[in-house]
């Protein structure tokens, strides 16, 4: 039986058959609207675009199988600034009874909409429709995943590693194997966070560097790359609580220090602005940064780079461990599709996500909104053969990709984490006081929703 065969009887054995709120719908109505919310984001215009069109799709199928079922999507475009404002939104909307039947949420807050009752368990969709999931990444399920369960459909994925300039290894005499093999080194647990933090200062030593690298100057998810590579388990899987270890915390504050004293990292970096730092790196001032791969578009505009040159001058890494041997990171942040569990037509919902989440839709949005794809499949579809060079290289990175924990207070707990690695940057903690500030700070203001664990 052929791919596509096979996903239209899928579809028209969930439409026609299996949900029986649907069967309603037949007998009393032609048409059914599944409401669907989406963040207005330029962004990723296509994430409600491909619900739209996975509902011609299923339409185009009930046709040729005689039905009279129409299905339309009603969207609702909120212009709420970020996705967590967007999150407590479709809350509101939930608690007043006019929650949509498919909503797209940052996967951080699917914790959230599980505990309220807001979000299909998809477990027993996905194992049904084996052929509609089973190119998925596997570890982008952990992104969709609480206590246990998939609670949603990844829509999009993203790299955060560090960029590191060749060139300036080349100038300090660095061999060509040395240069090439790091990204392999660094897999396979040879090349670690301390050697990273003495490369850097070595660099900025001989002359071929103003900074050995730069992070971000404000609170965000991309340090939680560096925590697992000193194994800090930032969730409870049993529980869904956030969870902080202060002894590896301290650990990590060890090595921020360690690195400012080697003359690695500006001991100021928390006070730059983010053009400083995006100059850092574009104006080859520091050998490294630690950001994400949409940085791609504007590295190649103003360093004059090619596809041809890019790979010449640039490489990436995962955040190498803390010890030999040890398992390496990076961070993704996917978007996710959710099915509403107060849907009256939930089974169909969760059909026209699968149908949106398919290799042709989903690659669209990936290439032209700068995401690595969510199936392995994608990578050597047109698109990303033609236009998503980068993407495509992004791509191979995902299989140490770590997530944020699915949990609403994931924000607080980034932000208090930012104010101990801002003090044992600029010397005003040791890592010890700064570790322990932060288990204190923690307990708090997030009180029972934390787990800590391994303190001095």
């Amino acid at each position: 039986m052929s791919f596509l065969k096979s996903i239209k009887i899928t579809v028209l054995a969930a439409t026609l058959a299996l949900p029986t709120s649907f069967a309603a719908a037949e007998a009393f109505a032609e048409d059914v609207t599944i409401k669907l919310w989406a963040r207005a984001d330029r962004s990723g215009p296509m994430r409600a675009g491909n619900i739209v069109g996975a509902a011609e799709t299923m339409n185009k199928m009930l046709a040729a199988a005689g039905s009279e079922i129409k299905v339309s999507v009603e969207v609702h475009e909120n212009n709420a600034k970020g996705f967590d404002a967007d999150a407590l939104d479709v809350m509101k909307a939930f608690a007043a009874d006019k929650g949509p039947d498919i909503y797209v949420a940052a996967h951080e807050w699917i914790g959230a909409f599980v505990e309220a009752g807001y979000a299909m368990n998809m477990e027993q969709h996905i194992e049904s429709n084996p052929d509609l999931y089973s190119d998925m990444i596997p570890v982008l399920w952990e992104s969709v995943s609480y206590k246990g369960q998939r609670y949603g459909i990844p829509q999009d994925s993203e790299i955060r590693m560090f960029f590191y300039n060749k060139e300036m290894l080349r100038k300090i005499g660095k061999s060509n194997d040395f240069i090439e093999g790091l990204p392999a080194a660094v897999e396979e647990g040879q090349f670690t966070l301390y050697d990273l933090a003495d490369l850097a200062a070595e660099v900025v030593e001989k002359g071929a560097a103003k900074h050995g690298f730069v992070h971000r100057p404000n609170v965000g998810p991309d340090f939680q790359m560096l925590m697992a590579s000193f194994g800090i388990e930032l969730s409870d899987s049993a529980t869904g609580k956030l969870k902080m270890d202060e002894a590896k915390l301290a650990n990590f504050f060890t090595w921020l220090k360690y690195a400012v004293d080697k003359g690695a990292l500006p001991k100021n970096m928390t006070s730059w602005s983010w053009d400083s730092v995006h100059q850092a790196f574009r104006g080859r001032e520091s050998f490294m940064k630690f950001h994400g791969i949409w940085n791609v578009p504007k590295q190649l505009k103003i360093m004059e780079l090619t596809e041809e040159t890019y790979f010449k001058e640039l490489g990436w890494l995962h955040s190498p461990a803390e010890k030999q041997g040890g398992r390496p990171a990076n961070l993704s942040h996917p978007i996710i599709y959710v099915v509403s569990d107060k849907s009256e037509h939930k089974d169909l919902a969760a059909m026209l996500v699968a149908l949106a989440s398919q290799h042709v839709p989903n690659t669209k949005h990936a290439v032209s909104s700068g995401h690595t794809p969510i199936k392995f499949g994608q990578a050597s579809m047109p698109e990303f053969v033609e236009d998503g060079w980068a993407l495509r290289a992004g791509a191979r990175l995902l299989p140490y990709a770590t997530f944020m924990p699915n949990h609403a207070k994931i924000g607080p707990y980034n932000a208090i984490v930012y104010k101990g690695i801002q003090g044992v940057e600029t010397g005003r903690l040791s890592p010890e006081d700064g570790a322990a500030f932060v288990v204190e700070e923690l307990e708090a203001e997030l009180g029972d929703e934390v787990i800590i664990v391994g303190g001095n």
